[in-house]
């Protein structure tokens, strides 16, 4: 079904996993599409016959046009808070409808539940939305699957062997592409305005038991070794934030003897069962295979 009368949903974010995502699902279901990039030449990676604009979230000003006659907006936060209020004023003022991608806050299971900056940033620009009285869907999905090939995947293309904490920790990773789905669902489709969505996959699984699932399918086996929180600081020194370390530390420490926190939210907005993670592996084996032997 095409919806070419509609006016166009403006899509942030739009080069990135999630929002490219949003456009191919938006383009699929015949819903005319605007992109917000912030250098022009990012056009070139984008489908043919969608409109693409430049804007910057942190110059709420630039974006003004790619707003100006917008039916809803895919808002994905990705730069510091301080433009959040001026920005979100700006869609008030231009559009009747945002889908915002936020994350699990509010869901009362200790894995969500540990401090975290970018929960706050978060739920103050969920108030901020609230305040200016716009129609808005809050999209939340938990775990994504593709961390694991941002935590896994060179260690596994190096060798037979992930070192990480917590290897009994649950959780139930989603798939980018479900995530998509659901907020470009949400985008055009009617009786999502004022819904709360938390998104998961269909399983809760054990870190030991994604990376066994990741050895299973790559058909050869990858062993999890343990490591205490403080080796983990110390192997991922300089590699990544030491908040962000921080926050997984405790949000995994604290989900200990306690499966996942899993919804039906993806299979009630899609008519079809989320995507579990096995499949997702699958999808994305490339990523995991070895890295070639060097020529001598």
């Amino acid at each position: 079904m095409t919806r070419t009368h509609m006016p166009p949903v403006l899509v942030t974010g739009a080069t990135g996993r999630i929002g490219r995502g949003v456009i191919d699902q938006l383009v699929g279901a015949g819903v005319p599409v605007r992109a917000l990039t912030r250098r022009a030449e990012a056009a070139a990676t984008l489908p043919a016959g969608i409109e693409v604009v430049t804007g910057d979230l942190t110059v709420p000003a630039s974006l003004d046009e790619a707003l100006r006659g917008t039916s809803a907006v895919f808002l994905l936060w990705t730069v510091p808070p301080t433009t959040a209020a001026a920005v979100v004023d700006r869609l008030a003022a231009h559009t009747r409808r945002v889908v915002f991608l936020s994350s699990p806050h509010r869901t009362p299971h200790p894995f969500f539940q540990q401090p975290n900056p970018m929960a706050v940033l978060h739920a103050e620009i969920e108030r901020l939305i609230a305040a200016t009285g716009l129609e808005s869907t809050i999209v939340r999905p938990g775990m994504f699957a593709s961390n694991a090939s941002v935590w896994w995947a060179p260690a596994v293309r190096a060798g037979d062997v992930v070192r990480w904490p917590y290897g009994a920790a649950e959780t139930a990773p989603v798939d980018d592409r479900d995530i998509a789905a659901v907020a470009a669902r949400t985008l055009y489709q009617d009786g999502h305005a004022g819904r709360d969505y938390v998104l998961t996959g269909p399983e809760s699984l054990s870190q030991a038991a994604q990376v066994d699932i990741i050895g299973n399918i790559l058909g050869r086996p990858i062993r999890f070794k343990e490591l205490s929180p403080d080796e983990f600081r110390s192997e991922t020194e300089g590699k990544a934030p030491r908040p962000a370390v921080d926050m997984l530390l405790t949000a995994w420490g604290a989900t200990m003897g306690r499966p996942a926190f899993i919804t039906s939210a993806v299979s009630d907005i899609l008519g079809v069962p989320p995507r579990s993670f096995p499949q997702w592996v699958a999808d994305h084996v490339d990523a995991f295979e070895r890295d070639p032997i060097p020529s001598t």
